[in-house]
C-alpha cells in the first residue's frame, strides 16, 4: 500500500495528530485497567484541572465531539417550545445537520446578522422583542463562537455587553469554544474573564483541534444547569464505556500548560501566514487575523494550482474566499512552502475559473 502524504496542510486543524503530551496521557491510560463510565481517576483528574483552569465549581461532561457537546448543552437548556439566537453563520446552525435541533426536540435556531463573526447585543434585543406571543417559538438561549467561524475573537467588553443582555433578558448563554484555546491565546485573560465572569453559562471547550485524537469537554457553570445531563449523554450515545481515553489526553493538554501553549503556536503560524499574504497584491485579505486562520481571496488560477501540487484547503468555508487554518504542529518552514508555491502559480500564465464554493476536491 501506498505511504500517506507526510505533508502538513491548510485544511483544517482537525488534519492535525495528537500532541506529545496528550499522547504521553493516552499511554498512561492504556497501562492496566480502569473503572469504566467516567469513574476512574483520569475523568476526575481531567475534570478538577479544568475547574482549576476556570477557577470556579463547575460540573464537566466528556462527549466525542463538538457537535455532540453543543447540541447536547443547548438541549439542556431550552425545551421544544423555546428559540436559540445564534449567528447566520455559527457552526450549530451550518455545520450540524440539525443535531441541536434534534436533541432538542424541535428548538428553533434563529438567526441573527452578524459583524465579522460576531453578533451583537442589540440584534439579541431586537430578536427577542420582535415578537413575544404564543405563536412564536420563545427564544431561551443565545449561542456564540469563539473563535467565530470567519477567525475573529469577541473581546472581554463584547462578552461582557452579550452576557448582560442575556441576563437582562433572562435568557442562557452558550459559547461554542471549538477553538477555545486559540481565542485565549489571542486576549491573553485568564479563561474565567471571558466565560462565567462573563456571563456565560456552559462552555464547549474543543480538545481535538487543540491537540487531543477525540473529545469536547462541556462546561456548566452554574451546576443546576447540569441536573440529568449525565442521562442525555447516555442516551445520545455520548457516554463512553472506556471514557479515560476521551478524558486522560485532557490531563496531558491541561497539567503543564500544553493546551495554551499550543493555542499560542497556532495563532503564531496564522499571523506569520496573514503577514506574508499581505504583501502579495493578489491576495485580498478578508477578515481580521484573530485566532489560528486566514481568510482570503486568490486568483481561481492559484486556486487549482496550489490543489495540483497536493495542497489541501477549503474554498466554501465562512463567507467565501480561502480558508487556511493553522494547527498545533504548522511550522514556519509549511508557511514558507505554501507561500512560495502560491507565488509560483501567480507567476504563471494559465488562467483557470475559479471553481464553485463546493468544488474542492477536499471537501469532506
Amino acid at each position: 500500500m501506498k505511504s500517506p502524504t507526510r505533508r502538513r496542510h491548510f485544511a483544517s486543524d482537525n488534519y492535525s495528530g495528537i500532541c506529545p503530551e496528550s499522547w504521553k496521557a493516552l499511554e498512561e491510560a492504556n497501562r492496566g485497567h480502569a473503572k469504566s463510565y467516567g469513574d476512574d481517576i483520569y475523568t476526575a483528574r481531567a475534570a478538577d484541572l479544568l475547574r482549576e483552569l476556570f477557577d470556579t465549581k463547575c460540573e464537566v461532561f466528556f462527549v466525542f465531539n463538538g457537535t455532540a457537546a453543543n447540541s447536547l448543552s443547548l438541549a439542556s437548556l431550552c425545551q421544544s417550545y423555546h428559540s436559540i439566537l445564534c449567528s447566520e453563520l455559527a457552526h450549530v446552525e451550518t455545520d450540524e445537520c440539525g443535531a441541536p435541533e434534534f436533541f432538542s426536540n424541535g428548538t428553533k435556531v434563529l438567526l441573527l446578522p452578524h459583524t465579522n463573526g460576531k453578533i451583537q447585543p442589540e440584534e439579541i434585543e431586537r430578536m427577542v422583542k420582535n415578537r413575544s406571543d404564543l405563536h412564536f417559538p420563545k427564544p431561551r438561549a443565545v449561542s456564540i463562537s469563539t473563535a467565530t467561524e470567519v477567525g475573529t475573537v469577541y473581546s472581554v467588553q463584547e462578552l461582557n455587553a452579550i452576557g448582560k443582555k442575556c441576563k437582562d433578558l433572562k435568557l442562557k448563554l452558550h459559547m461554542d469554544g471549538a477553538r477555545f484555546a486559540n481565542a485565549v491565546a489571542f486576549l491573553d485573560v485568564p479563561p474565567k474573564q471571558m466565560t462565567w465572569q462573563a456571563g456565560v453559562d456552559v462552555l464547549c471547550f474543543g480538545g481535538t483541534k487543540n491537540g487531543t485524537h477525540i473529545g469536547d469537554a462541556v462546561v456548566f457553570f452554574k451546576p443546576k444547569l447540569a441536573e440529568e445531563f449525565e442521562y442525555r449523554c447516555k442516551q445520545a450515545g455520548q457516554l463512553a464505556s472506556k471514557m479515560r481515553f476521551l478524558s486522560a489526553p485532557w490531563v496531558g493538554l491541561l497539567q503543564n500548560g500544553a493546551w495554551l501553549k499550543y493555542g499560542k503556536h497556532s495563532n503564531a503560524m496564522a499571523q506569520l501566514l496573514y503577514d506574508e499574504l499581505a504583501k502579495i497584491p493578489e491576495a485580498r485579505i478578508l477578515f481580521p487575523r484573530n485566532a489560528n486562520s486566514v481568510f482570503v481571496e486568490l486568483p481561481g488560477n492559484a486556486i487549482h494550482g496550489l490543489w495540483d501540487l497536493g495542497w489541501m484547503f477549503y474554498t466554501f468555508i465562512g463567507s467565501g474566499g480561502s480558508r487556511l487554518m493553522c494547527s498545533w504542529d504548522t511550522t514556519e518552514q509549511d508557511v514558507k512552502d505554501f507561500i512560495r508555491d502560491l507565488k509560483k502559480n501567480l507567476s504563471a500564465k494559465s488562467k483557470i475559473p475559479p471553481r464553485s464554493r463546493r468544488d474542492s476536491p477536499f471537501y469532506h
